[in-house]
């Protein structure tokens, strides 16, 4: 009936496969038993002695045999037509000289987006900013890798980036999964075109997802949300985190940029701490140290200098960062301390970076013009301090008001400002 195969193995003779003889089928006492169709030549049913059905396709190429496992019968959907269907396709890569088991080994040690995930880190956030950094990784650890990570970086698809923006986004954080589909996107153009990790043909998947709307924050501090704010900032324990917030208010700069400062910044010759010159109130940041990557120089306000003529003192010597860390370079963060100085002065809804619009509204509300105010915020594009030109609505209405006051010989008008929420 059968033919004596390998030690392990049976094989039977040639047979028309159907799903009732694959049916009936007994198990061999040991190892497998082989039946092969007699229509594609090598495609088979193997029978494992615990009853196990499989089908394959055994074939020679160079003179080697080999034997291809198809998929189980019954499941995953490989019905004996679909299986049959397949062997002839594999027939065919086989007349073309390929090797559906190199094939398959060469998907099998395809990069998965967990790889991606780590080359992104390795060879391209070492070179962002820390704070940057910092974001990418948080995101990637919450949002991408558990969602995506077993995944070929050449299968991830259209529809799984849209299902994770969709996640998230019903999670309540819909500016948050735009932020994730930026960053698969950053990914997914290196894997394309730098690390050669995808086809060009398969394009990137997030290209076409619909990202959510955003609208930009208009969020500055009132004069008495201030005041609250100085007072906070007087009985905060923390003394360091309050002075990098004042620095904040005092400059307009940036949280990274502040707590990245040194005390060579202030200093035109060697660098040292003996040559910290704050007379001139100029602050130099170094191309490294900024969001555009450019040389900023920016003057100081004389509550500025004072503040970090008390800092300097007070420094011990030889320190190198206005805000040394603990176990780290400098401080690289004031989050916590930030929120319970909000508490503590009963603000609501406000981020550190709005210090940055708060610094811009006060320039415009004393008539400064948007180049100015560009300028001093170490803008590299007009179109980006145009953000703030809602902050003249202010300015604008006192002076038609006054020449209303003028043209109809009216008294003077005035404008009272009036404190918000009363």
């Amino acid at each position: 009936m059968f033919n004596m195969g390998t030690w392990w193995g049976h094989e039977n003779d040639m047979a028309k496969l159907t799903d009732q003889l694959i049916k009936n089928l007994e198990a061999p006492a040991t190892g497998y038993l082989i039946t092969y169709d007699d229509e594609i030549s090598g495609f088979g049913i193997r029978v494992t002695a615990a009853g196990a059905r499989s089908f394959i396709l055994r074939y020679r190429l160079n003179r080697i045999a080999r034997k291809y496992t198809i998929g189980t019968y019954g499941r995953d959907q490989w019905t004996l037509a679909a299986a049959r269907k397949r062997a002839g396709e594999l027939r065919k890569m086989l007349a073309r000289g390929e090797d559906p088991l190199a094939n398959r080994t060469d998907a099998r040690n395809a990069p998965t987006v967990a790889d991606l995930c780590k080359r992104f880190d390795e060879d391209h956030l070492s070179r962002k900013r820390d704070s940057t950094a910092v974001e990418y990784r948080s995101m990637i650890k919450q949002y991408i890798l558990p969602a995506l990570k077993s995944l070929k970086v050449a299968d991830v698809t259209y529809s799984d980036v849209d299902a994770l923006h969709r996640k998230i986004t019903k999670q309540g954080n819909a500016y948050r999964a735009n932020r994730v589909v930026a960053v698969l996107s950053v990914m997914f153009n290196l894997a394309l075109d730098k690390w050669k990790m995808r086809p060009i043909a398969e394009g990137n998947p997030t290209k076409g997802i619909e990202r959510n709307p955003e609208s930009k924050r208009k969020r500055y501090l009132s004069t008495e949300e201030l005041d609250k704010l100085s007072a906070a900032l007087a009985e905060h324990t923390d003394h360091a985190a309050a002075n990098v917030v004042r620095l904040l208010l005092l400059t307009g700069a940036r949280k990274g940029e502040v707590l990245a400062m040194r005390w060579s910044h202030f200093d035109e010759s060697e660098g040292t701490q003996a040559g910290v010159n704050l007379e001139t109130g100029v602050w130099v940041k170094l191309a490294s140290s900024t969001k555009q990557k450019a040389y900023h120089s920016v003057p100081l306000s004389a509550p500025a200098r004072q503040l970090l003529s008390e800092l300097h003192e007070a420094a011990g010597e030889g320190a190198e960062y206005v805000f040394p860390g603990r176990g780290v370079e400098h401080r690289v963060n004031v989050k916590k301390d930030w929120a319970a100085l909000c508490e503590a002065a009963d603000i609501k809804s406000a981020r550190l970076h709005d210090l940055r619009h708060t610094y811009a509204s006060v320039l415009a509300s004393a008539g400064l013009s948007l180049p100015v105010i560009g300028a001093l915020l170490g803008h590299s594009q007009p179109q980006t301090t145009a953000r703030y030109s809602h902050l003249f609505d202010d300015p604008l209405r006192d002076a038609t008001e006054r020449a209303g006051a003028v043209i109809t010989g009216g008294k003077s008008a005035d404008v009272i400002p009036m404190r918000r929420g009363k």
